[in-house]
């Protein structure tokens, strides 16, 4: 997959995909670092959940490379923690 097709399947899964399935970035970011900010004891912001998120990809993608969706999602995490830290996120 070269790296526009790669982008292209991130846009997609994050922009359509995920936001049927899972609703407003914000609300899903947020909800996951109030969960993952009790349960560990210290803050975690949603901005932060995206970078977490992308260091399980890398996990995922250090043992097996080939796999296209690790980077896919990689790059919609990025992209989402992107938007969430710059304060642009609305969905």
């Amino acid at each position: 997959m070269d790296r526009s097709a790669l982008l292209q399947a991130a846009r997609q899964a994050v922009v359509v995909d995920r936001a049927a399935t899972h609703g407003r970035l914000t609300d899903t970011f947020g909800a996951i670092a109030r969960l993952w900010s009790a349960r560990l004891g210290v803050e975690i912001t949603p901005d932060q959940v995206a970078i977490l998120l992308i260091d399980l990809k890398t996990a995922r993608a250090w043992t097996n490379p080939g796999h296209a969706d690790s980077w896919i999602d990689m790059a919609g995490y990025a992209a989402c923690g992107g938007e969430l830290a710059g304060g642009g996120a609305d969905g």
